[in-house]
């Protein structure tokens, strides 16, 4: 009826309940959450503070989270943080976006470190690992030729996107996460390129249509995804709590 992860790497709480459930369901996971969150305090897997993504429309699960101790995130002032929902359907044709001396192809094992090391200067971050990402590459909904990345005319890996199909029903759909461009090329139409290409492969995996979330403030991401023909389907709220001790504040 229901399943929750805490995802360590990222700080974030991933979780899904029937519909049917209904709200007590949510809130026996959000008790949980919290129960975990505080036996790995000052753990190797302890942060203190979690995050947790909830549509802006979610008013019952909106009161559960700030019921349980979690705030919403948007309007911190310059701290700020809220996403949007983007959908992109089938029907629209694909601009070619190539862009010469870059080569578009699909990451390979032996250059996962290299992917790493890309990850954490587009997005400043150390949470991205090598083990991680390893194991995205082993999971059995990973779809190689969706698994992009861009070679740079040194050979160096300049860019990524990943594409994600989900074959379900009633029609299958794409999801790209995530998108990023070394500091160094950006500005070349580089972002666009990759984008591009991902979606004409997830189209023609049979996707009938793309999401993709982004931070609303990232106005060049935004621009980006409306450019190619994605619109906004939900706003998305970030609540979080704090839970104090050390944990692990390097990650």
């Amino acid at each position: 009826m229901a399943w929750a992860v805490l995802q360590t790497p990222f700080w974030t709480i991933d979780y899904v309940c029937q519909p049917r459930a209904g709200q007590d369901q949510h809130r026996q996971v959000l008790a949980w959450v919290d129960g975990r969150a505080r036996a790995l305090l000052d753990t190797p897997f302890g942060h203190p503070t979690w995050f947790v993504n909830v549509f802006a429309d979610q008013a019952e699960r909106i009161r559960d989270l700030e019921a349980a101790g979690f705030a919403s995130q948007a309007d911190m002032g310059e701290d700020s943080w809220s996403k949007v929902l983007l959908q992109r359907p089938a029907g629209t044709a694909v601009a070619d976006c190539a862009l010469p001396g870059f080569v578009i192809r699909p990451l390979q094992e032996n250059e996962v470190e290299a992917y790493v090391e890309l990850h954490r200067a587009v997005f400043e971050s150390k949470n991205m690992t090598a083990e991680w990402r390893m194991r995205t590459l082993r999971r059995p909904e990973h779809l190689p030729e969706l698994d992009l990345v861009a070679a740079a005319p040194d050979g160096r890996l300049a860019a990524f996107c990943i594409g994600w199909l989900d074959r379900g029903s009633p029609k299958p759909s794409g999801q790209i996460e995530p998108l990023g461009v070394h500091p160094d090329w950006r500005g070349l139409g580089l972002g666009r390129a990759m984008l591009a290409e991902a979606l004409r492969r997830l189209y023609l995996c049979g996707a009938d249509r793309v999401c993709v979330e982004t931070d609303n403030y990232r106005n060049a991401a935004l621009e980006l995804y409306e450019a190619l023909g994605f619109r906004l389907l939900r706003d998305v709220w970030v609540y979080r709590k704090d839970y104090g001790g050390a944990g692990r504040q390097g990650a």
